[in-house]
């Protein structure tokens, strides 16, 4: 058995799994990848702190028929957002970072915001926990084309050759989308936080994550770029039927500028499932303690307050693991949890937590069942049907439910 980070688990059964029905899951796989419906993807499923499954389906590359490899290395986009967030909660845990504070007090340039294309005086001021949950009043421009985000695509925020410093510079020039705390919008708010974790370490992001997160963890492959030797395990999308091209992605080959804490990082799966056997274990692996129980519990709590509304994209763009009340979530700080049970049409359990990437990577962890799922695939447009069918697929493969009780 292949090293992924975590002791295997002699069988599946062993953990409450039925392997038959993870061959069922496995086949569902197979058979997008025989239609073309994905080049591949990696599935590791683990539980109780062993890995009860793990398979890789497809090809890293399919133009090059180059097959699948459980240590390909994947973009994950926004699954850089709990790196991040953990980050700056580490330095909260040290006393360096206060969560409650406004931005203003890390980042001068974020002093005196206005709101809307009229450029209001904001009420009040945007604060770190504004930036963890959301709630900061910040946009991303690709994501409508409201008055505030064509006054921001003129700005060219996501320019690949620019610091986030410089960033974030253009962004104190820009209204706000919204007052701070009022609404919840999808945005650069955790690129911001990445700026603040700067600020504060006097230290590039990546060196943060290098020196205090994916170092200590042994996340060999996690970081903003996958050079030398290990470029050529990265997983690449498939040709575009209809546009007869790759979809965009960045080039992770060679170091950039710009370490985003909002979306830039690379990662395995086995790198990811650390990072979440981690978290799962109340901030601690292997006698590597990153954060405290109480730390973890209240980054999984939903922050979103009473009233809070929600942007246009919200609910489009996430679907049924949208954090909106009616499908049973909220927003903690760094990820979306389960607050009800029974309102999203996929399964779960109420205090899972989760969030995925925009190409197609995604994970979920449910404390409830001990259980962490990390699935990364390079499939834009399959994203958030790949993250209903894994959902469906694990859950249905669990023959023994409750956690540690019935393992």
């Amino acid at each position: 058995m292949v090293d992924l980070g975590l002791p295997w688990a002699e069988a599946p059964e062993q953990l409450g799994f039925s392997a038959a029905r993870l061959e069922r899951a496995a086949a569902v796989i197979r058979r997008d990848v025989d239609r073309g419906v994905i080049p591949g993807a990696v599935l590791v499923i683990a539980r109780a702190g062993r890995i009860a499954y793990a398979q890789a389906f497809g090809f890293r590359d399919r133009e090059e028929k180059a097959p699948m490899t459980t240590d390909a290395i994947f973009r994950i986009a926004s699954m850089t957002k709990p790196l991040t967030s953990v980050a700056a909660m580490m330095l909260a845990e040290e006393g360096r970072l206060e969560i409650a504070a406004p931005v203003a007090e890390y980042l001068p340039e974020m002093a005196d915001r206005t709101v809307g294309p009229e450029r209001k005086k904001a009420a009040r001021t945007m604060t770190v926990q504004d930036l963890l949950r959301h709630t900061s009043g910040l946009t991303y421009a690709a994501f409508g084309d409201s008055p505030v985000q064509m006054i921001w695509r003129d700005a060219n925020l996501m320019d690949e050759n620019e610091t986030i410093a410089a960033t974030v510079a253009k962004l104190g020039r820009l209204p706000l989308m919204f007052e701070p705390g009022t609404t919840w919008e999808y945005s650069m708010s955790t690129d911001v936080l990445g700026r603040v974790v700067e600020v504060v370490t006097e230290k590039s992001l990546a060196d943060v994550f290098a020196e205090h997160i994916a170092g200590p963890l042994g996340m060999v492959d996690t970081g903003f770029a996958a050079t030398g030797a290990r470029a050529a395990r990265v997983a690449e999308p498939q040709i575009d039927a209809k546009t007869g091209q790759r979809p965009a992605m960045r080039n992770v080959r060679e170091p950039g500028l710009r370490h985003s804490g909002g979306g830039g990082a690379v990662a395995t799966a086995a790198d990811y499932l650390r990072f979440c056997q981690m978290l799962l274990n109340g901030g601690e692996l292997d006698g590597v303690r990153l954060l405290s129980p109480k730390t973890i519990a209240h980054m999984t709590a939903d922050h979103l307050p009473p009233g809070c509304g929600y942007g246009e994209t919200a609910r489009p763009r996430f679907g049924a693991l949208a954090p909106v009340p009616e499908m049973g979530h909220g927003f903690g700080l760094g990820f979306a949890v389960r607050t009800h049970q029974g309102r999203s049409p996929v399964p779960g359990s109420v205090g899972d937590y989760f969030w995925g990437g925009v190409h197609g990577t995604y994970f979920w962890i449910d404390p409830q069942e001990q259980m962490i799922v990390v699935l990364m695939a390079a499939a834009p447009d399959q994203r958030l049907r790949y993250r209903y069918l894994t959902r469906q697929l694990v859950y249905a493969a669990l023959s023994r439910s409750r956690g540690r009780r019935g393992i």
